[in-house]
Formats: C-alpha cells, sequence, structure tokens
C-alpha cells in the first residue's frame, strides 16, 4: 500500500522512506595505479611526474577506488536496512440503495430506515522501511509506516521474518521505535548530523514501490539543510537529498560515506508521486534524541516555553521601526506559563536562546523542545528597542501544544482527524462562510475510523457527544479525556445538510 500524499504548495508530499544500513569507508586503499586498464595513464609529458605526484596526494585517485567505495559502503549497510510489513483493520461503510435518499425516504412512506450504517471490516497492508540500531533489536522507522497497525512484521537482509512490538511513536517528529528478538542483527552507528554539510554525498537504501525493490541503494548530495514548514510534522528541520527516494521507503535512513547514520528518509515533494529529485529526512540527532527517549520513558519529553511565535518578514521589521527583520516576534503568552513567569510580552522581539542567535520561529521552536523540562533558559529580548535578558525555566510540554505554538489548529492523533477555527482564510480556502465562532475538520488521516465512516475536511463540527462546539477550546475541552475504543458521536454539517458521525476510537 502507497503510503499518504501531503500538499506541498503545488507539489505534493509523499511519505516515503529509504533505508541504509551500517557502512565501512575507513581503511580503504586509494594507491594510485599508474598503468593498466584499471587506472589513470599518465603521459611522458616532460611535467608528468608532477602530475603525477599531485594524483598521489589527491584523496580520491582513481574512479576505480571511488566505485569500489559505493561498492564497499553498499555491502556493508545491506545488514541493517529492514522490509516493514504492517496489518491495519479498518471500518469500510457499504452503501445501501437508500443511502441515495436519505432518511427522509423511510419516514415518507412509514420504512424505518437502519439508524447504524452497514459496515464492514477491512485489512490493509502496508509496506515501508527500517533500520536497526541496536544489537539488541530496536529498529527506527517513520511513525506513518506504523500508525494504527494492528500487527507489525520485520524481514531482515538475510530474509529472517520477526515479529516487532512497538516501543513507542512520536508523531510530532513522525518517528517510531520497534523492537525484534533475534542473534546476529547489525546495528548502524548513529552520524552528526550537525556537522552534515551541504554537497556531501550520502546513500540511501531501501524497498521503493514494494518489497520485489528491497534493499534498492541510490546515491545522491545533501541538497539543504533545515528545512522547515514542509508539513509533514509538527518539529520539522529537514535535510534535503537528491538521493533517489519512492513510496514505499518510509523509515530508512540516509547514510554519509563515512558510513554513518544521518537521517531517516520521511517524504519527498512531487507532482507526479514520483520522485523528482527532492526527498526529506529527518536529522540523526533529533532522531537520536527521540529514539533514545522511547527505548527509556516510553515517551518524548520536550521543553515548553508557553508562547506563540511568527517569524519577521520587511513589513512587520518596519511595522516594529526594526532596523533588519531578525529574531522571531512573540505573539501570545501563555498565562501562567514560563515565559509570562520570565517576563515576556506579546510584541518582544526574542534575538538570542541561550547565547544562540535565533533564525526562525521553527528553529526555536526546536531548540525548545530538545531541552529537558526544568531547563533554565536565557532570552534575550528586544522590547521597543531596548535590549533586555529574561530567564525562563522550561515546563514539560502538554501533549495538545507545541514548545512554542504556531497556530490555533488542534491535532488528536487518536481522533485521526483535526480541527480549527473556520477564519476567514481557511473558509476562503474550503469554499465556506467565514465564522470564528464555528471549528471546521482542516485534515483527516486516510487509515483512521474517522475517515472509513466518511469525515472529510472542511465538515463543519456542530456538536461532539450531543454537546455544541464553538470554538477548538470546546472541542478539546469535550475530547482530552477519550480513551482508545471510546465512542465518538458528531454532528456535522456538508455543505446544506448535516450529518451524523459516530465511531469507535
Amino acid at each position: 500500500m502507497k503510503k499518504k500524499l501531503t500538499m506541498l504548495k503545488s507539489a505534493a508530499l509523499v511519505s516515503v522512506g529509504i533505508t541504509a544500513g551500517a557502512l565501512a569507508f575507513s581503511n580503504l586503499d586509494f594507491s594510485f595505479n599508474g598503468g593498466g586498464n584499471n587506472g589513470f595513464m599518465v603521459s611522458s609529458h616532460p611535467n608528468s611526474s608532477i602530475a603525477a605526484e599531485t594524483l598521489r596526494n589527491h584523496p580520491i585517485r582513481t574512479l576505480n577506488d571511488l566505485n569500489d567505495a559505493f561498492v564497499d559502503i553498499a555491502e556493508s549497510a545491506t545488514p541493517s536496512v529492514v522490509t516493514i510489513y504492517t496489518e491495519t483493520e479498518v471500518d469500510r461503510r457499504i452503501m445501501t440503495p437508500f443511502d441515495f435518499f436519505g432518511k427522509s425516504f423511510g419516514e415518507m412512506f412509514d420504512f424505518p430506515l437502519p439508524e447504524e450504517p452497514n459496515v464492514r471490516k477491512e485489512v490493509i497492508h502496508g509496506l515501508g522501511s527500517g533500520v536497526i540500531v541496536s544489537q539488541d533489536g530496536y529498529i527506527l522507522t517513520n511513525n506513518h509506516v506504523i500508525d494504527q497497525a494492528g500487527s507489525i512484521a520485520v524481514m531482515t537482509s538475510d530474509n529472517r521474518k520477526f515479529k516487532a512490538k512497538i516501543v513507542g511513536t512520536d508523531p510530532r517528529t513522525d518517528l517510531a521505535v520497534l523492537k525484534i528478538s533475534g542473534s546476529g542483527l547489525k546495528p548502524i552507528a548513529f552520524g552528526d548530523s550537525d556537522k552534515l554539510r551541504v554537497g556531501e554525498w550520502v546513500l540511501a537504501i531501501g524497498s521503493p514501490l514494494g518489497e520485489n525493490l528491497a534493499r534498492t541503494v541510490t546515491q545522491g548530495i545533501v541538497s539543504a539543510k533545515g528545512r522547515v514548514n514542509v508539513g509533514v510534522a509538527d518539529y520539522e528541520n529537514f535535510i534535503q537529498t537528491d538521493a533517489a527516494i519512492n513510496p514505499g521507503n518510509s523509515g530508512g535512513p540516509l547514510v554519509n560515506i563515512g558510513g554513518e547514520l544521518v537521517g531517516i528518509n520521511t517524504a519527498i515533494a512531487s507532482r507526479t508521486g514520483g520522485f523528482e529529485g527532492i526527498g526529506f529526512a529527518v536529522p540523526s540527532n533529533m532522531a537520536y534524541r527521540v529514539y533514545t527517549s522511547l527505548v527509556k520513558n516510553g515517551k518524548v519529553e520536550r521543553g515548553y516555553l508557553g508562547v506563540t511565535i511568527q517569524d519577521i518578514d520587511e513589513n512587520i521589521a518596519k511595522g516594529l521601526q526594526l532596523k533588519s527583520p531578525e529574531g522571531v516576534l512573540v505573539g501570545t503568552v501563555m498565562q501562567g506559563g514560563p515565559a509570562a513567569r520570565a517576563g515576556l510580552k506579546s510584541g518582544d522581539v526574542i534575538l538570542e536562546f541561550n547565547g544562540r542567535k535565533v533564525n526562525s520561529a521553527a528553529e526555536l521552536r526546536n531548540r525548545i523542545a530538545a531541552m529537558a523540562p526544568g531547563s533554565s533558559a536565557a532570552i534575550r529580548i528586544n522590547r521597543d528597542g531596548a535590549i533586555l535578558t529574561l530567564n525562563a525555566r522550561l515546563e514539560s510540554l502538554p501533549d495538545n501544544a507545541t514548545a512554542s505554538a504556531r497556530s490555533t489548529e488542534s491535532k488528536n492523533e487518536l481522533l485521526g482527524f483535526s480541527v480549527a477555527p473556520l477564519t476567514p482564510e481557511l473558509a476562503g480556502r474550503l469554499n465556506l462562510k467565514a465564522d470564528s465562532r464555528r471549528i471546521v475538520v482542516t485534515s483527516v488521516s486516510k487509515s483512521s475510523r474517522a475517515f472509513s465512516v466518511g469525515l472529510r475536511p472542511g465538515d463543519v463540527v456542530i456538536s461532539v457527544d450531543k454537546k455544541p462546539v464553538d470554538s477548538v477550546a470546546a472541542f478539546n475541552a469535550i475530547v482530552k479525556n477519550k480513551k482508545r475504543g471510546d465512542l465518538l458521536f458528531l454532528l456535522v454539517e456538508r455543505g446544506w445538510s448535516r450529518m451524523y458521525f459516530a465511531f469507535n476510537l
């Protein structure tokens, strides 16, 4: 089954993955062979001895050596690559002849129609990739690969198949950790993604387009770092690469020529659904923090400041009478939160956080989230031209927030859909009438029960469990205590009609 598609402006973001394993690139012999068919031929020009000496001092002496290097890396990587198989049971609604006429048809002829929709169970099969990161069987992959899966199996490179259990998931970075029990597993080593440079060669290995193409190796370079606002996860700091990535590869690693894991491949930007030279990988440093936290605690604890922030463009800078559009602007300060206690105010411009310059709102969110709850943070701000330094003690990030919030949208992985206030901007996009006192469904996971019963983006939520809702806060107050297996009963408005949806979470 091909995994999720998410729109990125005019392109589509295709959740994908590529696996690569432990790669060995050290101890290679780069000796120059001046004769024969396997090396360069150096002419008898008077300066040929100088040319030969130059080649001997060059890090890559022959194309043959370069070729062998990639071969060695690919061969050593393969044992760390796994293929992940999932089975997910969903409810599929079956249409009846009466659905076309609606409920009033039965009432008209005194013929009661069934109250409950006719549904049947259906099993959806999924395929993704992962990478072994420890000798005792821990595997990193994408959350969307195993999200809501009823059963998970893992196939290693030597064709052994294992049942896998979920150690923990982190939808906010689209990462998950699995565990298998077996001997002779070959883990990959973590690299330092902060040291990765644009232009570096990288390799990707995985199962593009299906298990028949398992352990496909592709090669490219790091095209960019620090890509944000891609629309895949709450916390984004993606490595962009042109190493070929295709649907079916989700969860596999991006590897440098030092044989180290530098990223978990997650998505591509594409207008066709296939690879077009733009792929995104979660940096290994972020993945390592998530992995260790999930293994140790079963969840990821993040720092929380309690503000909404936004980037500063030239127009905002002019309005604030700033010399240049530097730092990030504080919007809302959550009452009683760490930022409020530290003295931060709406309109403050955050210039530095713990002594490091702040370049964007997304970057600051990631830095706050990477800190442990209880940590102290020195925040250098510009307040109406005065430069101040405030000190905050971070709290633990609440389940329904980001380290520094960026929107009023409510995301709940258990529900399988998101809602937001029906603002003029959102109303225009969904072709609806703006009304900030109403909330609208903004996205629905295609693997969720909400999707299987028919809930769709653009549906306006009127009530939840027979309780009217007129704000995201009211919606959250009703659903916050819901557990898996609980019933959710919705009344929504779609166009000129209203309809009910009921399903178990």
